[in-house]
């Protein structure tokens, strides 16, 4: 199950065929959707999380917390708003690309990649690329 909520933001309108893209990222994956709850908020919410939980003072526009079981993906991902708008603005892209670019990100950590390494950073873009032209919104 796969579940949008707002906080500490105004809500906005998601495309409907968002949920049935994303399971299809993950099953392309070879893993099987199960509790996925994407939590878009502001700066300010986000920022207190990353200080909260992972001890990280500074902005973000993504944090995961992964309760992947095996092949099954869950987890709680919070995104920024904010920080969507933004990039949207600095990489020259729409809001709604930025978001869905964002939104696979996290679901390409609990399906296990990883972003700390040169080589990580290329792959997850690579993927994130791959997902945006093949299931397009």
């Amino acid at each position: 199950m796969i579940q949008f909520f707002f906080e500490n933001t105004d809500e906005i309108a998601l495309n409907p065929d968002i949920i049935s893209w994303l399971k299809e990222v993950i099953i392309s994956e070879n893993k099987k959707p199960g509790i996925l709850n994407f939590i878009l908020c502001n700066d300010a919410y986000l920022l207190e999380i990353n200080r909260q939980y992972l001890q990280h003072d500074y902005f973000t526009d993504i944090i995961s917390f992964d309760y992947t079981k095996g092949k099954i993906i869950s987890g709680d991902i919070f995104v920024s708003l904010q920080r969507i708008s933004e990039n949207a603005s600095q990489f020259d892209s729409g809001f709604e690309e930025e978001l869905k670019r964002v939104l696979v990100h996290g679901i390409l950590h609990l399906c296990g990649y990883h972003d700390k390494t040169e080589a990580e950073i290329n792959e997850m873009r690579s993927k994130e690329n791959y997902y945006l032209k093949t299931f397009p919104l």
